[in-house]
């Protein structure tokens, strides 16, 4: 079931999330939480950081999973999304290291790795609140657009508009990882509650298609139909309006 909660702007939407987030935290102090990276979730983390640190919520029970991280990449590397999420969250809670789970970018057995992180997963209870992003491309973490969609966390290689989406983040384009550990689609499923933020135009189109009730694996967020409790928080900008 899609929920749709539509925001004047990113913002807005980065506030509500924010409140979602510190909602679960509220109701369930140890929490497993799913994060996301890329821009679209900034404005959240720089809200729950801001909450953290006024005393209103606290991550100290809490445990989190992130969705995906570069492949080949080091957790220290400038663009690893390790780094991403020490910058933009963990650095700035009251969270244990320990506690936060990325996949390893640099594991020798990528199958193996992938196996691990979701028995990680289901030994900490699953996850109670996913967050995701959309890709112009309807990518969820880093399941891209095919014919077969992988239900387990996997290595995947990255799509070239996606390649060439994530760009802005490095040097170069041919700086970017042409592959990345993500979770898949059935990792992602098992998550109690969904909330998936979209902002922009660019986002319309990929929003439109989940919206319109398809399923579709060349638009893998459109699958989240089949999910049952997911909240959408978009901008008027990515509802098309």
């Amino acid at each position: 079931m899609i929920r749709i909660l539509v925001c004047e702007d990113y913002a807005e939407v980065s506030r509500r999330a924010a409140d979602i987030v510190a909602a679960q935290l509220s109701g369930k102090p140890d929490s497993v939480l799913g994060f996301a990276t890329g821009s679209t979730p900034e404005g959240m983390y720089a809200e729950l950081a801001r909450d953290c640190g006024e005393g209103r919520i606290s991550f100290a029970r809490a445990c989190t999973f992130n969705l995906d991280e570069y492949y080949p990449i080091s957790s220290d590397a400038p663009c690893s999304y390790r780094r991403y999420m020490e910058e933009n969250l963990f650095s700035r809670i009251d969270i244990d290291p320990a506690n936060t789970h990325l996949p390893n970018g640099l594991a020798e057995d990528p199958e193996a790795e992938g196996k691990h992180y979701d028995e990680m997963i289901a030994a900490a209870g699953g996850i109670d609140l996913q967050v995701l992003g959309v890709g112009r491309n309807g990518h969820i973490g880093f399941n891209e657009p095919d014919e077969v969609l992988i239900l387990g966390t996997h290595c995947t290689k990255l799509t070239p508009s996606t390649i060439s989406a994530n760009s802005r983040f490095f040097a170069s384009e041919d700086e970017v990882p042409k592959r990345a550990m993500t979770m898949g689609l059935g990792t992602i499923f098992g998550a109690k509650h969904i909330i998936l933020l979209a902002t922009g135009a660019e986002k319309a189109e990929p929003i439109s298609h989940l919206l319109a009730g398809e399923l579709r694996t060349d638009c893998p967020v459109s699958l989240l139909n089949l999910h049952p409790d997911v909240l959408l928080i978009a901008d008027r900008a990515a509802m098309g309006e």
